[in-house]
């Protein structure tokens, strides 16, 4: 399973990144208004951070002709940039068109099934279900996420299964079991699954029972 991190702040992508666990970045228009610096030269700091990642860089643009014009700039201005555009059906004909171009795309704000099997016949890299915003209007995020990996296995199709809008350690773990193929998740949250507290508990007694042996080498 890969893992992106929900973010555009370039201190906390260095961070991870030199771990060696994270294989791409999400940013969106949020998260670049946050950092307060040109959004381009943002973007690029983030793939030169990550330049082996996928980088997702959202569109702005609202009118077919400016998204498709707008998709093609952002993603010539890095190799491995990712433009994400919202799953809408009026962008439809535009997501074919780059799709034919090449252009590698993760289709956003998808909240069914119907969208995610549309978005899949076009070809397009990755598609994103936002499973917490239907956890928030009553809906089961993660049975979309399940919905959606047998939709992808039965029929065959080589669009990535991408798990967004996750709210918490337990959303994560869940995506993992559902089959995602990729999770991109906030930073606290990432950083939070990682420790429990047995481990520093035990780590703690290990620690308290070695000392007893008032040993002040080893090995």
């Amino acid at each position: 399973m890969k893992i992106f991190l929900d973010t555009a702040n370039t201190e906390l992508i260095q961070k991870w990144a030199q771990t060696g666990l994270i294989d791409g970045i999400t940013t969106n228009p949020t998260h670049l208004s946050k950092e307060g610096k040109n959004p381009a030269e943002q973007v690029l700091a983030i793939c030169d951070i990550l330049p082996s990642g996928s980088i997702s860089v959202e569109v702005v643009e609202t009118e077919p002709k400016k998204v498709y014009t707008q998709a093609r700039e952002i993603a010539a201005l890095c190799d491995n940039i990712v433009v994400k555009i919202p799953c809408h059906p009026p962008y439809y004909a535009v997501i074919k068109q780059l799709v034919d171009e090449g252009i590698a795309l993760n289709i956003t704000l998808l909240f069914s099934l119907v969208q995610g099997l549309m978005m899949a016949k076009l070809g397009v890299h990755y598609i994103s279900p936002f499973i917490g915003r239907l956890d928030d209007i009553g809906h089961d995020g993660i049975a979309l996420i399940k919905q959606l990996r047998h939709m992808l296995d039965w029929y065959g199709f080589e669009t990535e299964l991408l798990a967004a809008s996750i709210r918490d350690t337990q959303h994560f773990e869940n995506v993992i079991i559902a089959g995602a193929d990729i999770a991109t998740v906030p930073v606290a949250v990432f950083e939070k699954s990682l420790t429990h507290e047995l481990t520093d508990k035990g780590m703690a007694q290990f620690l308290a029972d070695w000392k007893k042996l008032n040993i002040s080498q080893f090995p």
